[in-house]
């Protein structure tokens, strides 16, 4: 396996192309404020990242509703009020030289209780007080995601993703287990994917011809079918719509948990899809050189780049300078994670995953 390849310029159907094959992964971080305006600890934090050197530096997920925030300190672009922010932050990352994206979400039934006490999804959850959606609510819904891209082309961002993946809003539309509607959202995987490709239309009929548009999926957990999401993302992939497919997989060398599946990788069942002129990438562990490079050979365009961004701000450099690069050990020092960009309230979020924070700082 060669690193070179990572340092390929790659092009997009639409806009200007990624000067490599390293996209920063959308991270939660919890360093917003509490109305979902961007705060300084953020934009250091992702300008950091694109003067390090990924191609593409994406934002957290940003919220396209007050009542779809799923976390304490998150981005939003529900209002107008947001714009500020994000065009500074679109600004400070194409001057260091990387597309800017921001990543359109709805945390549905995920959203905390402590900020949301009615969540909404696409059907009831009596037990923890869910409210199922109207039909004209989940057009409203639809309608926001794309009011969400409007705004965010008008911050100057390059493009947007939609958060499709991890038992968030669309993805428990696309789930059989979560979504038991009756109307033309429901039932069929057509229905239940139908949102998904309303709001890829929606953008696409509202932003301009270079304006870069991604999609997130899953394929495991959350009531997720693998074979169910292999039939979306073949179809999104088959209409062209989208400029990029970014699947995350919680271990990009990891087999199915569906024993069906067995004896081949999660990511083969991607990679082999025709995709047109769709670029593909994975996340899940790619914390070297080596993983993000057995990305590309094993059949990626790029490579998701998630903790090890957090762990260095400039893991792209890293690895161009040394093809042999690692990740530091874990757990780290949280002195390091502040050299890295990191506030307190983002290591204190950390510590929330184990190992990964030495206790006691």
């Amino acid at each position: 396996m060669s690193s070179e390849r990572l340092f390929e310029p790659l092009s997009l159907a639409r806009g200007a192309p990624m000067k490599n094959r390293l996209m920063l992964a959308p991270l939660t971080n919890r360093q917003s404020h509490a109305d979902g305006t961007l705060s300084d600890d953020e934009h250091r934090w992702l300008e950091m990242r694109a003067a390090g050197g990924f191609a593409m530096t994406m934002t957290a997920a940003s919220h396209v509703q007050p009542v779809g925030q799923g976390f304490t300190g998150q981005l939003g672009v529900f209002a107008d009020d947001h714009l500020a922010g994000l065009t500074a932050l679109g600004a400070a990352i194409r001057a260091q030289g990387s597309l800017s994206s921001l990543q359109l979400h709805h945390a549905g039934s995920r959203a905390e209780p402590e900020l949301i006490a009615a969540p909404v999804a696409p059907s009831e959850v009596p037990e923890r007080n869910v409210r199922a959606l109207s039909e004209a609510e989940v057009e409203a819904l639809r309608d926001d995601f794309i009011a969400g891209a409007r705004r965010a082309e008008q911050a100057g961002f390059d493009g947007v993703e939609v958060h499709g993946a991890h038992g968030y809003i669309l993805a428990e539309f696309l789930s059989a287990a979560s979504n038991r509607r009756t109307d033309r959202y429901g039932g069929s995987l057509e229905n239940r994917a139908r949102i998904i490709f309303e709001i890829i239309d929606g953008i696409r009929a509202v932003t301009g011809p270079d304006f870069q548009l991604g999609l997130r999926l899953s394929p495991e957990r959350f009531g997720l079918e693998l074979d169910e999401i292999r039939d979306v993302a073949a179809e999104v992939l088959r209409q062209d719509k989208i400029d990029f497919l970014d699947m995350s997989l919680w271990d990009v060398r990891k087999e199915p948990e569906d024993e069906r599946f067995r004896g081949r990788s999660l990511m083969s069942f991607f990679t082999d899809l025709p995709r047109g002129n769709v670029r593909l990438g994975a996340a899940g562990k790619v914390m070297d050189a080596e993983d993000a490079a057995w990305v590309l050979d094993a059949g990626c365009d790029f490579a998701v780049i998630g903790r090890a961004a957090i762990l260095r701000h400039d893991f792209p450099e890293r690895v161009r300078r040394d093809p042999g690069y690692r990740s530091p050990d874990l757990p780290v020092a949280a002195g390091h994670l502040r050299e890295e960009g990191l506030s307190d309230d983002f290591i204190y979020y950390m510590r929330r995953w184990p190992g990964f924070v030495l206790p006691g700082e």
